[in-house]
C-alpha cells in the first residue's frame, strides 16, 4: 500500500544500503526542510561517474511521488534516502558523514578499471548521442572553450560514458556540467539513455575554464 508520499510502505523498511550518521541525518533533514514542500521530497544519491580510484557522487533532493520503480528507498528517521537500482552494489556499506567543512562520502568500493571492450561504439543509441553532441550539447560547451566526446554506451542498461576535453577537462563545474546539462539533454532527445558518466582524468587538465 503506498504511503502519502508514493513511496510503498514496504520500500521503507528494508536493510540499509547506506548509514547515515546522526550528524549527517541531521544536517541533511535541515537542508530538505528549507525546501518548498521538504516533506515530499527525498535524497536521491547516484554514482556519476569515477576519478582516479574513486567514484564521483550526486546527491540531490527529488520528488518521492515521481520516482521511477528502478529507484531504491531507504527510511533514515524519517528522512527518504533515494539510490538508482543500478548504483546499489557500489553504495552497499558506505557511510555518508556530516564534518565540519560539509558532507563525506566513505565508501567501501572503488571503480572497476573501464573495460572499453563490453561498451557499443556503434548501432542507433550511439547515433543518436552522436547527434545530440554535434547538434547541440558541443556547440554550447564550445562558449567556454570545451568540448565533451562519447566513449561508448552499455546498452544493456543505457549507460553513456563521455569523455570531457578543453575548458571542461579539470574546471571545478564540470560535474555540474555533465549532471544537469550534457545527461539532462541526452535523456530528453535519446530515447534510452538512462545516466551518463563521466570517465575523464580531470587532474590531466591544461586550461580549465573554471579552476
Amino acid at each position: 500500500m503506498p504511503s502519502p508520499t508514493g513511496v510503498p510502505a514496504d520500500e521503507l523498511v528494508l536493510e540499509d544500503i547506506v548509514t547515515l550518521t546522526e550528524r549527517a541525518q541531521a544536517r541533511l533533514t535541515e537542508l530538505r526542510d528549507e525546501e518548498p514542500e521538504g516533506n515530499t521530497l527525498g535524497l536521491r544519491l547516484s554514482i556519476n561517474g569515477s576519478q582516479g580510484i574513486d567514484f564521483v557522487y550526486d546527491l540531490e533532493f527529488v520528488p518521492l511521488a515521481t520516482l521511477p520503480l528502478s529507484e531504491q528507498v531507504r527510511n533514515h528517521g524519517g528522512l527518504r534516502v533515494v539510490i538508482p537500482d543500478n548504483d546499489v552494489a557500489n553504495l552497499q556499506g558506505a557511510t555518508l558523514d556530516f564534518e565540519h567543512d560539509g558532507l563525506v562520502l566513505r565508501n567501501p568500493n572503488k571503480p572497476k578499471p573501464l573495460d572499453l571492450d563490453n561498451l557499443t561504439t556503434d548501432g542507433e543509441l550511439v547515433d543518436g548521442v552522436q547527434a545530440a553532441l554535434l547538434g547541440e550539447i558541443n556547440p554550447a560547451l564550445a562558449a567556454h572553450g570545451g568540448y565533451v566526446e562519447l566513449v561508448g554506451v552499455d546498452e544493456g542498461d543505457g549507460t553513456v560514458y563521455m569523455r570531457m576535453g578543453g575548458g571542461c577537462q579539470g574546471c571545478s563545474m564540470s560535474r555540474m556540467t555533465m549532471m544537469q546539462g550534457v545527461q539532462s539533454m541526452l535523456r530528453e532527445s535519446v530515447d534510452g539513455v538512462t545516466r551518463v558518466l563521466d570517465v575523464t582524468d580531470h587532474s590531466a587538465g591544461e586550461n580549465p575554464y573554471y579552476s
